[in-house]
């Protein structure tokens, strides 16, 4: 008795701790610091529901999209699936603003987050109203089209910077910083895109693409955050805003 009694508090000490870590959690992906907070950071995602996002023009309808192990998922599309496939966009809109997040992309993938998106009677896609940063694996032959490469301004040049690609494997790092109009693009801490969308010049570098044929498409510099679906799967976590 003496000996259990001499065990006993450390043993309450060591399931307590347990008990603590189990609560609250060791994982610190989808979380924010408490300097995040006082800056004035917002998750988009909260690491175990899609509460604050929806399909592309179709409300709450449910979808392929899913929280799957902390991290907001686009399932694969089998061509059989009870669940409907499409674009998410976040439920608020955001005009000048500092977005971060982590994604991981199938191999050979090719997906994307769309900025300034409006949703419109009509118009089928995000990607019909709001530009693109490009994510897209190695493996993928677009990337031997510079501008199709993870980090670009899809269909609209080249990144700025080459930067790196982690395997399909591993988690990138990206921001988007956007103010009156002003974008700017990083990738892994690189910056690949500077572009004003209400510089003058804008509309010309439209019309030299096949967005000219989307007439909805970059006339917004205000409006919702956008997901691209991808078939074969793309997964994002630590999304966060900070409005400017």
């Amino acid at each position: 008795m003496k000996r259990w009694a001499a065990v006993t508090p450390v043993w309450i000490c060591f399931f307590a701790a347990a008990l603590w870590a189990c609560q609250s959690g060791s994982d610190p992906n989808n979380r924010l610091t408490e300097q995040e907070q006082k800056d004035g950071w917002k998750l988009l995602f909260d690491g175990k529901t899609t509460n604050g996002w929806h399909l592309y023009n179709k409300g709450n309808t449910p979808s392929a999209w899913i929280a799957d192990s902390g991290a907001l998922v686009c399932r694969r599309n089998t061509g059989r699936d009870p669940f409907e496939h499409g674009d998410l966009v976040s439920d608020g809109e955001f005009e000048n603003f500092e977005l971060h997040f982590d994604w991981k992309i199938s191999q050979g993938g090719n997906s994307g987050v769309f900025v300034n998106v409006v949703e419109l009677p009509g118009v089928n896609t995000a990607w019909s109203t709001g530009p693109e940063y490009q994510l897209l694996e190695t493996s993928n032959p677009d990337y031997a089209k510079p501008e199709k490469r993870a980090g670009a301004l899809f269909g609209f040049g080249p990144p700025l910077n080459e930067a790196p690609v982690k395997p399909f494997t591993e988690w990138n790092q990206s921001v988007i910083k956007q103010q009156n109009g002003q974008v700017e693009f990083y990738l892994n801490g690189v910056l690949t895109v500077t572009r004003n969308f209400r510089d003058s010049t804008w509309p010309a570098a439209i019309s030299e693409t096949n967005f000219k044929h989307f007439p909805e498409f970059g006339k917004y510099t205000k409006g919702r955050i956008g997901l691209q679906d991808w078939a074969k799967g793309i997964a994002f976590r630590n999304i966060k805003i900070k409005e400017l």
